[in-house]
Parts: structure tokens; sequence; C-alpha cells
């Protein structure tokens, strides 16, 4: 099967079964730089009548500057197989060591020379459109607390992007 661009209005991740088992990789940047990390949190949706790919990064992670620094970003779901890069890429900090080479992913590249991988079974190409920080004062349930400690460092800053690309494996 060969990763192949798809139509988004036709295309159904299966999100819920996707993110707590297999995760996804939030890759940034262009075709001089970029990085990847796992990500366990996303939501897809339509806001602003538009189809949106909501993730979560928070500012001490690497890809956090290049999120900040770029139009596009990507999330590329590896298959299930791949688990041992997704633990790597979410364990290792892209500041220490160069995570595409190590797992030995392909870049590919989509608008915006937003860089994805050739091996993931779908893939969402996404223009900003939305950034913010979560907040504390914002909390409505006290269960949200467990995922802020002070070890596992600050608040997320969310960032909703119009998904406008994709692609699948055929």
């Amino acid at each position: 099967m060969k990763l192949q661009s798809v139509d988004v209005k036709t295309m159904s991740p299966e999100v819920f079964r996707v993110f707590g088992t297999q995760n996804a990789l939030l890759t940034a940047g262009d075709r001089d730089r970029c990085n990847t990390m796992t990500i366990g949190w996303c939501q897809l949706g339509c806001v602003w009548n538009l189809p949106t790919c909501t993730v979560y990064v928070r500012p001490e992670r690497y890809t956090y500057q290049f999120m900040e620094s770029h139009d596009y970003f990507t999330v590329s779901v590896l298959p299930a197989d791949r688990k041992k890069d997704m633990a790597f890429c979410g364990t290792k900090s892209g500041r220490d060591v160069d995570k595409v080479k190590e797992c030995g992913l392909t870049l590919r590249y989509g608008t915006g020379d937003a860089p994805f991988f050739e091996e993931a079974e779908w893939v969402l190409v996404c223009r900003k459109l939305f950034v913010q920080d979560l907040e504390a004062s914002c909390v409505k349930d006290e269960r949200v607390f467990k995922s802020y400690t002070p070890a596992m460092g600050g608040w997320h800053r969310a960032y909703i992007g119009e998904v406008v690309e994709a692609y699948q494996k055929r």
C-alpha cells in the first residue's frame, strides 16, 4: 500500500481508536529543519465551517518553537508495528537527536512544505487558524489537574489547524 492524497471530506480516520493506543507524530518545520514528537491528544471536527484538527504542545517541548515559527503542521499516524518509534519520538528530544533519521522515517512534504512521513497509515496537513494557551483558571473539572504536575511542565498551547490535505494508505 502507498500513501496517497485523499479528499478531506471523505476521509474518516479512527481518531478514538488511534489516540491512546497508537498515538501519532506531530511534525512542524520545513525542508530545511523540522521536528516531530509523539502526541496522545488530538481533536478532529468542524470549527468555523472548516475541517479542523486541534493539537496541544507544552512550551518546554522542542517542537513548540517549530509550531510557533511555521504556519503549517502535520499529524501522521504510524502503523501499530512502529510502536518503538512512537516511544522513541515521545521520550527523546529533537534538541539532542535526529528522530527522523534514528527511526528510519521517510520525509514527504505537503502544502507549505509541511513535513510528514511516508510510513504513516494516514496524514493530515494543517494550516494554523487559531492558537491559545490553556489556563488553570478555566478548568471546570478537577480531574484535568492530573495532567499538570510541576514535573510534567507547563500548560499546553492549543493549535487549531484547518485540514488542507489528507493522505491515506490505499
